[in-house]
């Protein structure tokens, strides 16, 4: 089974103004923090999810995992080549590994990819009928699932309120911060428990798209970012504060 790992991603800052606080009272910041930060990002965008078309669980899956290093454009037009000859596991598990990994060779790294693929369908079909399995848990036990991508299924196709956490969620969790953490896992476990409920099913897209639009890698747009006066990041410009 492979991991979801951040990538570029530099040393954590510390941040003096929660890190000193005794973990009860941290905690008690973190939630009213959180829940201001995501009330903000959800104003903005109150309907995440909206067609983004998620009504195939299986295709879903494998579109996560082909994403990995690659664009959306890139895996949204392979995966539309895939699923047009093979739709369901007994399909692709016909079509071969060979098969996949030709159809899907533009997203990258697709002998690797086209084996999980074939792996994790050849599971499903075996353990579960066919029929991809709702929980997080559940999802990981299948080859080439990581916690990221079983998490995005899990809460895209079922609605499972986990949240998802990619190189975005990471850097943005990190730097607010809302759930600061050392590993993808670490700061997945401090959002599932910061992030209030009725902010869960959304969470992942919020935080995905603030990171990749406005708190990039790379020269955050700070003077623009809806929620600049919660940020307590060292490297956020004096002005964004005002």
């Amino acid at each position: 089974m492979t991991q979801d790992r951040p990538h570029g991603l530099a040393t954590l800052p510390r941040h003096p103004a929660t890190d000193d606080r005794p973990p009860a009272e941290a905690g008690r910041v973190a939630a009213v923090l959180v829940a201001a930060v995501l009330g903000r990002l959800a104003e903005a965008d109150p309907h995440p999810k909206a067609a983004l078309g998620v009504d195939d669980p299986y295709r879903l899956l494998v579109t996560v995992l082909m994403s990995a290093q690659s664009t959306g454009a890139t895996v949204g037009r392979v995966a539309d080549a895939l699923f047009a000859v093979a739709a369901t596991p007994a399909a692709m598990l016909a079509l071969g590994r060979e098969g996949v990994a030709a159809i899907i060779k533009p997203v990258g790294l697709g002998l690797n990819k086209s084996r999980h693929i074939i792996a994790l369908s050849a599971l499903l079909v075996e353990r579960f009928g066919g029929i991809v399995p709702r929980t997080s848990a559940e999802l990981q036990t299948l080859p080439g699932i990581g916690r990221k991508t079983a998490d995005v299924t899990a809460n895209f196709a079922f609605g499972e309120p986990v949240i998802g956490v990619d190189t975005h969620v990471f850097r943005v969790s990190n730097r607010i911060p809302l759930a600061p953490g050392r590993t993808p896992a670490a700061v997945a476990d401090g959002l599932n428990a910061a992030v209030p409920e009725a902010f869960k099913d959304g969470a992942h897209i919020w935080l995905f798209r603030h990171g990749r639009d406005t708190c990039t890698a790379r020269s955050p747009a700070c003077g623009r970012c809806r929620v600049a006066d919660l940020c307590t990041w060292p490297g956020k410009p004096v002005s964004s504060a005002t």
